[in-house]
């Protein structure tokens, strides 16, 4: 039977709820249990894919197409475990659910309330959907005491007279440290405690998230007015190396009292040898490169973060430190690329929507190319290379893509539902089809893809709308391009790609390869590019 954890966080936003739950769920791991993440978002979006990158950072995709929060990226990065779209929710989605069954007659007309009709509906989204996991760590987004996360509160609390088992209650609190007093303050995370006791849960492990040591008179001190075992006052220190948290957590004792609290079996020292590995890697490369990323939302690099993340897989397999160098692309349109490109050793041009960016992307593209760097072009970047060689290199002046140029003469590349006529995933916001998710896609044998994969059929994580006009492929394949990769079916072109003798690593592919990146698989494109730079 499953052992629910959930995790809450308390006195400020953004102190790492998402990575410690991420952390718990590697470390029980280690211990050898099995476990799945969720998470429960308080805002009111039903749909997190229409949401500005601004606003919450990146829009994650698992294989099933779920566009989601990007601590589900986390949690899939850290324990390798593929999420789907039932291991995420927001409140817009649970209210819409209750008020569309309530239309439908569901509940006889009866009054709807939030407790229980909304709090039920949360406790079935909890609970659903198990299978043979010992432990769900369901991440309850938000801060205690903001009103829209408060129904969830209430159903975890529920929950704790319900199940059979009792659930464990992890707080993560923020213990600050006031220069001007050279001290540590307690006091914050005593109200938030309080807080939260206030809505019926007591706090079964404060993890405690600091910038300075915290001594174990003010351990004592916290646990004494929070009511906790002083053992399960946890610290959670800042890190340089965020796969590091694995060991600093397990050094402070969290999976162990996790464990203990459920009565279960534990191990003194687990193996975390990978993760011991991994620091050693970060702290002692052997090689340094620059590599740029060109993007449209570089003022918000939550945008990246699984790009960002996932050079940092790549880079370890490398053996080598890879310093990233922001790049906005409407900065490139204007002041060239020479003057952001110069000093690199490879260019990643990551996806977007829409067209502002998209001409510094191009002549981002158009640059490495021409100064044989090497360069990954990913989604609208991939767009932007078949435009930039059908521009520059078969000499079709005006060609463009119909997300940048609706009524461009030659639409190198087009509206996926203008190109292909059977079903796709559809999107309800627009008339367009949006392909989301894992896809089949064969690759060609004597290709960049192939040498990286080192097999001919993957599957890769998909997020767009728009694809390669096929009646120009006999002038592209005319020119030397390879066309490196096709959907299982053959009608989509998923990757492209200069010879070898041509260019040391000039590739564009139609999915995101960064969702399918872990610590200890690194994406295959990605360990190419790295050493295809260091080879540089």
């Amino acid at each position: 039977m499953a052992r629910f954890i959930f995790v809450t966080g308390g006195v400020a936003s953004s102190l790492g709820k998402g990575m410690a739950a991420s952390c718990l769920g590697a470390l029980l791991q280690a211990q050898g249990y099995k476990v799945r993440n969720r998470k429960l978002d308080p805002y009111l979006n039903v749909d997190p894919g229409i949401i500005s990158p601004y606003q919450h950072g990146e829009v994650y995709v698992t294989d099933d197409g779920a566009e989601t929060d990007l601590d589900l990226g986390h949690y899939e990065r850290f324990t390798g475990v593929s999420l789907q779209k039932t291991d995420t929710t927001t409140s817009g989605k649970i209210y819409a659910d209750v008020i569309a069954k309530e239309k439908r007659g569901f509940y006889k007309g009866g009054t709807i309330q939030i407790i229980p009709n909304i709090t039920d509906a949360t406790k079935e989204f909890m609970t659903s959907n198990i299978t043979d996991e010992d432990f769900v760590i369901c991440e309850i987004g938000g801060t205690v005491g903001d009103i829209e996360s408060q129904s969830f509160i209430e159903a975890a609390r529920q929950l704790e007279n319900e199940l059979e088992i009792k659930p464990m209650f992890i707080h993560l609190t923020l213990i600050p440290f006031i220069a001007s007093a050279s001290e540590l303050k307690t006091k914050p995370t005593q109200h938030s405690v309080r807080d939260l006791l206030s809505m019926g849960i007591q706090a079964d492990i404060l993890l405690c998230r600091s910038e300075k040591v915290i001594s174990e008179d003010e351990k004592k001190k916290i646990a004494l007015f929070c009511n906790v075992k002083e053992e399960n006052v946890i610290q959670n220190l800042d890190t340089s190396f965020i796969y590091e948290l694995p060991l600093q957590l397990h050094k402070a004792g969290l999976d162990i009292q996790v464990l203990k609290f459920f009565g279960l079996k534990y191990k003194e020292n687990p193996d975390l040898s990978k993760w011991e590995r991994a620091s050693e890697r970060f702290y002692n490369p052997k090689h340094e490169i620059n590599l740029a990323v060109v993007g449209k939302y570089v003022s918000m690099l939550e945008t990246y973060k699984s790009l960002s993340e996932a050079i940092m897989h790549a880079a370890l397999a490398n053996e080598a430190k890879v310093h990233i160098k922001w790049v906005d692309s409407e900065k490139i349109s204007k002041e060239g690329a020479e003057k952001y490109l110069g000093d690199v050793d490879a260019v990643i041009v990551p996806s977007g929507f829409g067209k502002r960016g998209t001409e510094g992307k191009r002549e981002a593209i158009t640059y490495a190319r021409e100064h044989k760097l090497p360069v990954l072009a990913i989604g609208l970047g991939m767009q932007m290379a078949l435009v930039d060689i059908a521009k520059n290199v078969l000499g079709i002046a005006d060609a463009d893509s119909t997300e940048v140029n609706s009524v461009t003469p030659n639409p190198i590349v087009s509206l996926l539902k203008d190109l292909v006529k059977k079903e796709i995933i559809f999107c309800e916001l627009k008339d367009d089809k949006i392909r989301l998710g894992a896809r089949d896609i064969g690759i060609e044998k004597d290709s960049i893809l192939y040498s990286a994969y080192g097999k001919d059929t993957i599957s890769e994580r998909h997020r767009h709308r728009y694809s390669f006009n096929p009646a120009y492929k006999s002038k592209f394949i005319e020119a030397g391009i390879v066309f490196s990769a096709y959907s299982e079916d053959g009608e989509i072109l998923e990757a492209i790609e200069l010879p070898k003798e041509k260019h040391p690593f000039f590739v564009g592919v139609l999915y995101q390869p960064e969702f399918k990146s872990r610590v200890f698989e690194p994406h295959p494109l990605l360990v190419s590019l790295i050493k295809s730079a260091i080879k540089k």
